[in-house]
């Protein structure tokens, strides 16, 4: 199992200038119980496209871009450049003295046939984002992979905000050959094949086209353990 790899790719520098020349209220972060201070969220591509703050597919809808993309080609650019099925893209913006509390994102892993990108804008050095026991060093101009199922957190005691352009994405071969090229931090991973088994009948019976491709990409996995 991979728990964080630092990704063979390389964002635009402009997207930085793009992100300090748009004006824009950016919205909460729904979950408020996994943080304190301020974390916000600025939506590029939601489900249905609408200007929402929640990256889940809710029920029928498909993922479009929100009204904001069009303010930000560099990302446009970046999603062009990933021969991978994309879902949510968003800017996460960890205000200064703003912590994430340690948490989990249920099944979201690369094993499991998702994979989420970070992309680190803007920084500082007092930026501590930790998966499990280990701390990672995100740059401006890296992209790191994390296993959003393990446990993470991160803090932000510096004195300005931390941004980072955060993506999510289906895995399929093009994306395994990325992450075959890449600096990985690994660990076993008892498999539980029942309840992966369990996850993909209930994908199947969702009957839509992105469920039925995570239900194969699953099954594919679990062959190739």
């Amino acid at each position: 199992m991979i728990c964080f790899a630092k990704i063979p790719l390389i964002p635009p520098a402009s997207i930085a200038a793009e992100l300090a020349g748009y004006p824009y209220h950016w919205q909460s972060h729904f979950n408020t119980l996994h943080y304190q201070g301020a974390w916000t969220v600025l939506p590029l591509r939601t489900p249905g496209g609408k200007d929402s703050i929640v990256p889940d597919l809710m029920g029928e809808q498909t993922y479009a871009d929100t009204t904001h993309m069009q303010h930000f080609p560099s990302v446009e650019l970046l999603l062009r450049s990933l021969n991978c099925p994309v879902q949510s893209v968003r800017f996460l913006n960890l205000k200064a003295g703003a912590e994430i509390k340690p948490h989990r994102d249920h099944e979201l892993a690369f094993e499991m046939g998702e994979a989420r990108l970070h992309f680190p804008i803007v920084t500082n050095p007092d930026v501590a984002f930790f998966v499990e026991e280990t701390r990672l060093n995100m740059q401006p101009g890296d992209c790191w992979y994390i296993n959003a199922n393990l446990t993470h957190q991160v803090s932000n005691k510096g004195n300005t905000d931390r941004v980072h352009l955060v993506i999510d994405c289906l895995v399929n071969d093009w994306l395994r050959g990325l992450f075959s090229q890449s600096d990985q931090h690994r660990k076993e991973d008892p498999v539980d094949t029942v309840k992966q088994q369990q996850v993909i009948t209930a994908l199947r019976l969702q009957n839509t086209p992105t469920a039925t491709q995570l239900a194969n990409q699953m099954e594919q996995e679990l062959r190739m353990r």
